[in-house]
């Protein structure tokens, strides 16, 4: 009933967060959209930075933004933050849940890194609050040297994917990657965009003209958040993309997921104030495709020998190989889960037989089950499973 229970709060866990950063996300591209598409406004007004009208759902609204702040504080303001928080809150609680309560599981993998249980989750903790402490230190050096900025945190970012594929297994190094940008997101708001709006709300407050440096501050991280949204995006869809979390470089192909993102966005970023810059959005889908086709297996020759009828394992050979190696996770009683992961079982030879592909992918392949090798599977058990599959494949559909 335990290991149900956490299954539960696991898939409540994980739709908070895919909703509340639907929400965040959502409410962050329409403020950049809007930010970019203002107009001068019809009526002078020093005040006014600019104007937007706009028809939505029926209605027209006209929206306004102010060079610094209105003369009068407004009783109802609307503010932009517990999304945000939400966001990663609800991020946070599942990675713990599930990474880090198994991290021989999900965090280490020998061949990367040997670390301990306790190693690999304190590293796992600190690899977010490091990258915020290592982005926040580059904006306050650089300033508003923006050119500067943007090298130092694409060069920062590209360190990031590094580091965490030389220390933790495949798909935790990607989720930490968009982790720790993600938390370098939440921090934004939280330690500069929100401070820095309240001060300026305070002093409008006490009668005083607010100081513009606390707005010009939060703008800037509003902006690396909208450029950080999609490569966290593509780096947390990516840990369900085995090629690429497998790959002896998967340090760069993280890295050019991201940039793609990047460059999908800034396309994006530019329609709102009227440019029309396909090249970049081409850039975006060409940095995919190039990417998807240099992590292409090779094509195995047509005339490739087969193995001999003699030399197939039967299926009865592999049953004890995945009963040792794979069961803790793929039964109908799993001891490491709740229940197995997207159903698949072997317990039984048919259900052996019909992930015959699904097997072969992801032991023979790409070598990525089990997780980390943690149950130990020996090079003789997988040459067992890659001939007894090549002797099915011609059967197979």
């Amino acid at each position: 009933m335990t290991a149900y229970l956490l299954e539960c709060l696991g898939i409540s866990l994980r739709a908070l967060h895919v909703i509340a950063a639907i929400a965040w996300i959502g409410e962050s591209f329409y403020f950049v959209m809007l930010d970019r598409a203002l107009k001068p406004a019809a009526q002078t007004n020093d005040a006014v930075a600019g104007e937007l009208w706009s028809v939505h759902g029926g209605g027209f609204y006209h929206k306004q933004k102010y060079r610094v702040a209105p003369a009068h504080m407004p009783a109802d303001l609307h503010w932009s933050k517990w999304k945000a928080y939400t966001t990663w809150l609800s991020g946070f609680a599942l990675f713990c849940l599930t990474y880090l309560a198994s991290p021989s599981i999900h965090l280490i993998d020998p061949a990367v890194a040997a670390l301990s249980e306790l190693t690999a989750v304190l590293l796992a903790l600190a690899f977010p609050l490091l990258a915020w402490l290592g982005y926040d230190l580059l904006c306050r050096l650089a300033g508003f040297r923006e050119r500067l900025l943007g090298t130092a945190v694409g060069g920062f970012v590209l360190g990031l994917c590094y580091a965490a594929t030389h220390l933790f297994a495949g798909r935790a190094a990607f989720l930490l990657v968009g982790a720790a940008i993600g938390t370098i997101m939440a921090a934004n708001v939280f330690f500069v965009i929100i401070p820095g709006q309240k001060r300026m709300v305070a002093a409008m407050a006490r009668g005083k003209t607010p100081d513009p440096l606390p707005g010009l501050r939060g703008r800037q991280r509003s902006v690396h958040n909208t450029y950080l949204t999609l490569p966290v995006v593509f780096a947390m869809l990516s840990i369900h993309y085995a090629a690429a979390t497998v790959h002896a470089q998967s340090w760069l192909v993280l890295a050019l997921f991201m940039l793609a993102g990047a460059l999908i966005r800034q396309f994006f970023v530019l329609w709102h104030g009227g440019g029309r810059a396909w090249g970049l959005l081409a850039a975006g889908f060409a940095v995919l495709l190039a990417t998807f086709a240099w992590l292409a297996p090779p094509l195995t020759a047509s005339g490739a020998a087969t193995p001999a009828v003699s030399a197939v394992p039967a299926t009865t050979a592999v049953l004890p190989i995945l009963a040792q190696r794979c069961a803790a996770c793929h039964s109908a009683h799993p001891s490491l889960m709740a229940s197995a992961p997207n159903g698949v079982r072997f317990d039984e030879a048919a259900q052996v037989e019909r992930h015959a592909a699904l097997i072969h992918r992801q032991v023979v392949s790409l070598r990525i089950m089990p997780p980390g090798n943690l149950t130990g599977i020996t090079e003789p058990e997988r040459d067992v499973i890659a001939r007894w599959y090549a002797g099915r494949a011609p059967s197979l559909p």
